[in-house]
């Protein structure tokens, strides 16, 4: 005895019964013993026809062969809720949905010798409530895709229309979703199962291209997965190349599958020193079983000299995310937020037509929530009024809010420079190029072309950032710091959030010596508040909006904080190369080089900041213990006299001789070796000495006192002049 599904056709048969009837006619007929068909199909349509009338399920069942030619001489068609589920092996597999409750109607066929096939028995009655009619069209034997069907989907497909677009023309054709005879699933296997035939036809075309490129580029790489039926993937070497530079922050763009492209073309996407699109490497993915997805990540792993990213932007899929913990443990997973938008227009359709206003609340609430607490009364808020607390999908997003909502993405680099971006252009980079109707046929050759001419606006943007000097909006010296060291599209963000510093100002609400935190709020906007703490020692501050660990750009609230502490110039550690001019060189960058003129040097104020950053490491590190104190003591008294020997234009005693000399002092100032005139002239000689070291640095603090006034003078006749300029604009205006 075997068993097998029931696949039927929906199409008419010429089947015709001995009574004479045709099957229409016969299907408004109740089975009974005797009945007779031409064939078992006809016999199969005929019960199935009944059970849509019903409300059930069917399926085929046992069946017995002859023993003296092996054909099948007997078969049973049950009801698809017939016998009992069985029990999982393993308990702790994942709990299948019970769909078998016992149910004893079915229909026992019998072939006659006269080569039909007649009703042995016939048991009608169920152990279950039957389907209503405007559900049966759910039921598994019920759903069937007809010819005609097909080739309007394929026609729909091939204009770029997904599963949800054909199913709505579908409906509005056939009168409502009952008469379309299947489901939305069912139009999307066979969307997948008709463009998986398709590139299994052209896979030879794809191989021989790939193997030509790599025969041209001897550092393209490419990997295929199971012959014409897997995947592939490549990466040309600017691909690897490129992904050296700006390989800490990666997009998977699955595009396809939303829109449901022709051909499932997946690219791993970038962004580069000019915030444009940067590829690292295509897929094409013909299985999508998580197996499948680790072997892609594996190998474009591999054809990226193993580094991982720091973090990862995907679409929200169990599977993908599966792979991603397997193959990128230590990366930053974040669930591509505008596809999640796009998903809730579906899973929320009805909700969405209730309520008008809910989806711009909803998005609302998870771009500009600008704290976890924010967001959490925020949201619990906005299920209430909107009466979807129970709603599964919501729920699920809830459950996942680390993965996608802003306000706890904020401490990891993702490189945009907004936090409440919808990362809605992750697709960009062939824009124009490649799209819903693109074949197998032409990727390739659309694919050469996107990428020739991203390469041609990266080369336009170096061309800009090197030949269009910026506009200089302050007289601030890290202001032409920054128009020097960073790309133009990275200056013009950071020279904005320079200017806001204007209307930010920085109140001290605590204060250890060591560590400062700052109250930073936009005036008149008190209720909006960012916290900063600063190191007075190391330059080093960290605001509560995180928008330096999200985008390596820093906040006005950070430089409102430089600005009072007299911070003028960028400090190292707050430029990151990737947003630089020197972003694909081997140049490493650091503080006596970030993009000043080869004189800065000779700037007073240069030289008095990396003075005091020596001198205050001295400090910080002598007060630790008594012998450490000793040891800095004694290198700022061996300074002083260099100094000193500088200023009066004398020769310094040589290190060696000096070093002699000192070891005839013991740590407790004993004389061990000299008479008392020499020591009494040494000691003079060096109270003289930092005396004029003293001097030097009250006129130091004069003139940089001066420096520090003229520029906060400079820079409020320019806020003056900027409202004064804005309300002549409004005046006019008005």
């Amino acid at each position: 005895m075997e068993s097998e599904p029931l696949n039927l056709a929906n199409d008419a048969m010429e089947d015709n019964d001995s009574s004479g009837l045709d099957l229409e006619q016969q299907c408004e007929l109740e089975p009974y013993e005797g009945m007779e068909f031409e064939s078992e199909q006809a016999a199969r349509i005929f019960y199935n026809s009944y059970a849509r009338r019903l409300g059930f399920g069917t399926r085929v069942s046992a069946y017995r062969r002859s023993l003296r030619d092996n054909t099948i001489t007997t078969r049973h068609l049950v009801c698809s809720k017939e016998g009992f589920n069985p029990k999982p092996d393993n308990a702790k597999r994942r709990q299948r949905i019970v769909s078998r409750v016992g149910c004893k109607a079915h229909l026992a066929l019998k072939k006659q010798a006269s080569g039909k096939w007649a009703v042995s028995k016939f048991v009608k009655e169920h152990n279950h409530d039957l389907v209503p009619p405007d559900q049966v069209h759910l039921i598994r034997s019920h759903r069937h895709i007809s010819g005609p069907a097909r080739s309007l989907i394929d026609t729909l497909q091939a204009a770029g229309l997904g599963a949800t677009g054909v199913m709505s023309v579908l409906i509005k054709q056939s009168g409502g979703i009952s008469n379309v005879g299947f489901t939305k699933a069912d139009c999307q296997n066979y969307m997948n199962q008709s463009r998986q035939r398709t590139l299994g036809s052209s896979a030879q075309y794809i191989f021989d291209n790939l193997k030509q490129k790599q025969a041209e580029d001897p550092d393209f790489f490419y990997a295929v997965q199971g012959g014409s039926s897997g995947n592939i993937f490549w990466a040309d070497s600017t691909s690897r190349r490129n992904y050296s530079y700006f390989g800490d922050t990666v997009t998977f763009d699955t595009a396809y599958r939303t829109h449901r492209y022709r051909v499932p073309f997946a690219p791993f996407i970038g962004v580069n020193h000019h915030c444009q699109p940067v590829l690292f490497g295509c897929a094409l993915l013909l299985n999508e079983s998580e197996s499948s997805f680790i072997w892609l990540f594996q190998n474009w792993l591999a054809a990226m000299s193993g580094r991982h990213p720091v973090s990862i932007t995907t679409d929200h899929d169990r599977i993908i995310r599966s792979a991603i913990v397997d193959v990128f443990p230590g990366a930053r997973h974040r669930f591509c937020k505008s596809n999640i938008f796009r998903e809730a227009q579906e899973r929320l359709s009805h909700s969405l037509q209730s309520f008008p206003t809910f989806e711009a609340e909803f998005q609302k609430c998870v771009n500009l929530t600008e704290t976890i607490e924010e967001y959490e009364l925020c949201w619990g808020s906005l299920l209430g009024r909107y009466n979807v607390i129970d709603d599964e999908w919501l729920q699920s997003m809830y459950d996942a809010r680390q993965q996608w909502v802003p306000v706890y993405l904020q401490d990891t680099f993702f490189g945009e420079t907004s936090i409440a971006k919808t990362s809605d252009n992750t697709n960009s980079y062939f824009d124009g190029f490649i799209d819903a109707s693109t074949n197998i046929h032409v990727l390739m050759s659309q694919y050469e072309k996107a990428t020739a001419n991203r390469h041609e606006k990266e080369v336009k943007a170096e061309y800009d950032t090197i030949n269009i000097a910026p506009i200089l909006k302050t007289p601030s010296p890290m202001e032409k710091q920054a128009a020097n060291i960073y790309t133009r599209e990275i200056f013009l963000m950071f020279q904005q959030e320079l200017m806001e510093t204007l209307a930010y100002p920085a109140t001290v609400i605590k204060d250890t010596g060591s560590d400062v935190i700052y109250q930073v709020a936009k005036f008149g906007e008190d209720h909006k508040v960012n916290y900063v703490q600063y190191n007075v020692f190391e330059k080093k501050a960290s605001c509560s909006c995180q928008l330096f660990d999200f985008s390596g750009i820093l906040c006005r609230h950070i430089l409102a904080v430089f600005r009072v502490k007299n911070v003028l110039r960028l400090p190292s550690h707050y430029v990151l190369k990737r947003w630089t001019r020197k972003a694909k060189s081997d140049i490493v960058l650091d503080e006596d080089k970030l993009g000043s003129p080869s004189s800065h040097n000779n700037s007073f104020t240069d030289r008095f900041e990396k003075l005091n950053l020596e001198a205050t490491k001295y400090v910080k590190e002598g007060v630790d213990s008594k012998n450490v104190y000793l040891v800095a003591m004694d290198a700022l008294r061996e300074a002083s006299k260099k100094v000193a020997a500088a200023v009066y234009g004398t020769p310094a005693l040589p290190l060696n001789q000096d070093m002699n000399k000192a070891k005839d002092f013991n740590l407790n100032g004993n004389q061990t070796g000299c008479d008392d005139s020499s020591l009494l002239s040494q000691d003079e000689r060096i109270q003289e000495l930092t005396a004029a070291v003293v001097n030097a640095s009250e006129i130091c603090e004069a003139y940089r006192t001066k420096l520090l006034s003229i520029l906060r003078e400079l820079e409020e006749q320019k806020l003056r002049i900027s409202l004064k300029v804005q309300n002549m604009r409004l005046n006019r205006i008005a």
